[in-house]
């Protein structure tokens, strides 16, 4: 029988809302990095059918221009979706502990808070109203008329919307 070879995927969307403000730092050679993590909800009905919520906390980090489109445009509690990979990293703690984590690479994020005004307020940006924006991280692709509208269900479609 022939050797079989798995396949070397590593692919992740999911959308949520941030936890906290996000993190903003720059590498020692200047790279922009951000990190911020996500709470992904989800509904479900349990034995004795009643509707239960579990959330998932999710971390994310992103570099170069997508770091910076995340610095100036998301808060606590801003909404995203958010395409990557997996990766882990470890690292030695302070106290000496080794500690490590899981966390999505993001290559795409898709910020699905509305542009212009919000609560009366002006929230520092130009934007027209509506527009939903992605953000990649590959300078040599142009993501302004595509959108993850095709990876949702016509509900989650009207919920964003």
């Amino acid at each position: 029988m022939a050797d079989l070879k798995m396949p070397e995927i590593n692919y992740v969307i999911v959308a949520g809302n941030l936890t906290k403000d996000p993190v903003f730092r720059q590498t020692t050679n200047s790279t922009p990095v951000v990190n911020f993590s996500i709470a992904s909800n989800r509904k479900y009905k349990d034995s004795t059918n009643q509707w239960q919520e579990d959330v998932c906390y999710v971390g994310i980090v992103a570099w170069n221009k997508l770091a910076e489109s995340c610095r100036d445009r998301l808060k606590k509690g801003s909404a995203v979706l958010v395409d990557g990979e997996l990766q882990s990293r470890s690292w030695k703690s302070e106290d000496g502990h080794n500690r490590s984590i899981v966390e999505i690479k993001a290559r795409r994020i898709q910020f699905l808070n509305k542009r212009g005004k919000l609560n009366g307020t002006d929230d520092g940006l130009d934007g027209q109203g509506d527009e939903l924006e992605v953000f990649s991280d590959d300078d040599s692709v142009d993501y302004t008329e595509d959108s993850f509208d095709k990876f949702l269900s016509s509900e989650e479609s009207d919920l964003i919307k």
